[in-house]
């Protein structure tokens, strides 16, 4: 702990933070969009502290979660349908009938939706511990610590824009499609007929997650 191997793969891990961080950060201000003010910070608090233990309980079986075949298939399933949930009741502010969302509404969206995300995030996250094999769990808990405040400020960060932006969720929507797609695209078992097929896959499941979630509101501001 604490040598040159122990900083290089600390430094590793802070870099997969901020790139893989990026989609987990945008869920949750998507997830908080339409919160009071006041509940929006603890929904996001409470929401990262829930993914931190579900994180440190796949890392125990990342491996063999990994291992299940049509997991990630149906994870990218699952997320699909996030996303869409997402677009349609938070996309359009003008649609004057949503309800503002609930605290634990967004809590659980928050935590589900984590849980699917980072299936692979923390099998890479693991994957660089594994190289300081005597302090790979220090190395772990530090990832999973510095990975916390990145989300948080992504996600206030993104939320600001969203306010002048309301247009932007758009984007959120897209991205975390494009990272359904991948999922299935990299699935163990279906994966493999996929793969071809891989950027057509993607491409056309964010046209059509972002086409149904623009009619969705559109539709409910017209009605």
């Amino acid at each position: 702990m604490f040598s040159a191997a122990w900083f290089a793969a600390l430094g590793s891990i802070l870099l997969l933070d901020l790139i893989l961080s990026g989609d987990n950060a945008i869920l949750i201000a998507m997830a908080c969009k339409r919160l009071p003010d006041k509940q929006k910070l603890k929904a996001m608090i409470i929401g990262c502290m829930g993914a931190v233990i579900i994180r440190v309980l796949l890392t125990l079986f990342a491996t063999e979660l990994l291992g299940l075949p049509y997991l990630q298939f149906i994870g990218g399933i699952l997320l699909l349908y996030i996303a869409v949930k997402l677009l349609t009741d938070h996309g359009d502010d003008k649609a004057g009938d949503k309800q503002p969302t609930t605290l634990m509404a967004a809590v659980r969206t928050i935590i589900i939706a984590d849980f699917i995300m980072s299936l692979d995030n923390v099998l890479s996250l693991a994957g660089v511990a594994n190289m300081v094999p005597e302090g790979k769990w220090s190395l772990f808990i530090c990832g999973l610590m510095i990975s916390l405040p990145i989300v948080l400020c992504g996600a206030q960060l993104f939320l600001m824009i969203m306010k002048k932006l309301p247009g932007l969720v758009y984007v959120g929507g897209g991205i975390l499609a494009y990272t359904a797609a991948e999922m299935m695209v990299m699935d163990r078992v279906i994966g493999v007929y996929l793969v071809e097929w891989s950027l057509i896959i993607k491409v056309v499941l964010v046209l059509m997650i972002l086409s149904f979630g623009w009619f969705k509101n559109h539709k409910s501001c017209n009605c």
